[in-house]
């Protein structure tokens, strides 16, 4: 139920979707009798891309979501293992085209190569089915194996989880799969927007991993005084943030998180330092 719900309220939460809606009813309204009703309509439409679209408000949304984990910088012991989060590949287009076709979050997947290469023992656990709600086609899992090894990684380092359908499936079904050890050091790798929600829900089933955040989509809060190229990169970034957000409060409110915007661990002699790092 959870699954259905959040993704039904993740196409209604979406600005995009959101000023085409309500443009398309004031053009509507405009052609009948309810004229006035209309022109508010599509002049609320006109401020709604104004906002989201041409001003910065969609990528300091945004930013406030990527700036809170650090890129991993590792010391200490190397990792027993990596997990990368599945979103970055499009099943349902791979199946399709016979081929692995990559979306605009590659980098959860490419980088897994020089993490392989820096980490020669360290398991590579990818995790993700098929979010699609109403075809049910292949899961994510069809594919990686082939691009992995296309990386130069073994088969017997790469262990699949191809059920999940969102982020806290990932979480449980990963852990139960791994059966991580006390002491244990896991990377957790995913977009940096979606960093925070993941590690929440990690978090929440008792497995402790680092943040490992890639697929950054600003440059810092300098982008702040930069103007919006094109309005639907300005809409784009307030899809990604408005969906990140939403997410974040959905999940602690139905108690996948027992944070509601989880950041890095505070540091503490021999653990842990920011960003999930080890001093």
């Amino acid at each position: 139920m959870f699954f259905i719900l959040s993704k039904t309220l993740g196409v209604l939460t979406t600005p995009s979707k959101l000023v085409a809606v309500v443009a398309l009813a004031g053009a509507i309204l405009m052609l009948m009798r309810w004229r006035r009703c209309g022109r508010i309509l599509l002049i609320g439409s006109v401020v709604l891309v104004v906002l989201l679209g041409l001003l910065p408000t969609g990528t300091a949304l945004l930013l406030v979501l990527e700036q809170r984990f650090p890129p991993w910088v590792g010391s200490g012991e190397p990792p027993a293992g990596i997990i990368v989060l599945g979103g970055a590949i499009d099943p349902d287009r791979s199946a399709a085209r016979h081929r692995i076709s990559l979306n605009a979050s590659a980098e959860r997947v490419t980088e897994v190569a020089a993490l392989a290469r820096r980490f020669p023992d360290a398991r590579i656990v990818f995790t993700g089915g098929n979010a699609d709600l109403v075809l049910q086609g292949p899961p994510e899992t069809s594919f990686v194996l082939d691009l992995f090894e296309s990386f130069g990684i073994p088969k017997s380092r790469i262990t699949l989880e191809g059920r999940s359908r969102n982020t806290v499936e990932n979480a449980r079904f990963t852990k139960a799969l791994i059966d991580p050890k006390p002491g244990e050091r896991w990377l957790l790798v995913t977009s940096a927007a979606h960093m925070p929600r993941a590690i929440g829900v990690f978090r929440e089933t008792g497995m402790a991993v680092e943040a490992y955040p890639v697929d950054w989509q600003t440059s810092g809060w300098s982008d702040l005084w930069r103007r919006v190229p094109w309005p639907l990169d300005g809409l784009h970034h307030a899809d990604e943030a408005v969906k990140e957000w939403t997410g974040l409060v959905a999940y602690w409110v139905a108690g996948y998180s027992a944070e509601l915007f989880p950041g890095p661990m505070p540091a503490s002699p021999g653990a842990a330092g920011p960003g999930g790092t080890r001093p």
